[in-house]
């Protein structure tokens, strides 16, 4: 997988998204608020570079673990999800492969990239789908991020794991998503 950064932004409301985690804690984590100085959050359409949000995430992953990482995913892929909604990408509650169809079209309109990665599907079937993701976004918190999607489509017993890694020697990272 290309995981240049250059040239590569996303809108402000994803760094606000993983900072308003931690809003109780900004004296104890000054580290991980310092990372956005310079930028204006304020404004959610202010675009960042990526590199910020890939550090932020990086020093969560390392100073606090992974959980943190996946629980700001949940949070990301629920406000992602009422994104979708409010641009009318879904209707209400969906199918999930709709959802992650919508998620193609939102990363895109999210991260700015020249070389437009962002995610595809692999495969799906009526309870499960593969998806790849061909942005540098953070690994981790992508479960959390595509669990936070499914299960505000409606559908029970969510699972969401790794059925291929860049960790592992795979070209890319894959999710499968399975649901009752």
């Amino acid at each position: 997988m290309d995981k240049s950064t250059e040239n590569v932004t996303i809108y402000a409301d994803v760094v606000d998204d993983v900072l308003k985690n931690y809003l109780d804690k900004r004296n104890e984590y000054k580290e991980l608020f310092d990372m956005a100085n310079g930028y204006d959050i304020s404004k959610p359409s202010n675009k960042i570079p990526i590199q910020v949000y890939l550090n932020m995430c990086d020093w969560i992953e390392k100073k606090l673990g992974k959980f943190n990482l996946i629980r700001i995913g949940r949070n990301i892929g629920e406000s992602t999800y009422e994104t979708m909604l409010s641009k009318k990408m879904i209707a209400g509650k969906c199918p999930p492969l709709e959802v992650m169809k919508a998620l193609i079209i939102t990363s895109h309109l999210g991260v700015q990239d020249p070389k437009k990665r962002g995610w595809e599907i692999v495969s799906s079937t009526e309870k499960s789908i593969i998806m790849r993701k061909t942005q540098n976004f953070n690994t981790v918190l992508q479960l959390g991020l595509l669990d936070g999607l499914i299960r505000k489509s409606g559908v029970v017993g969510v699972n969401v794991s790794l059925d291929k890694e860049i960790s592992k020697g795979a070209e890319y990272d894959e999710y499968l998503i399975t649901w009752l």
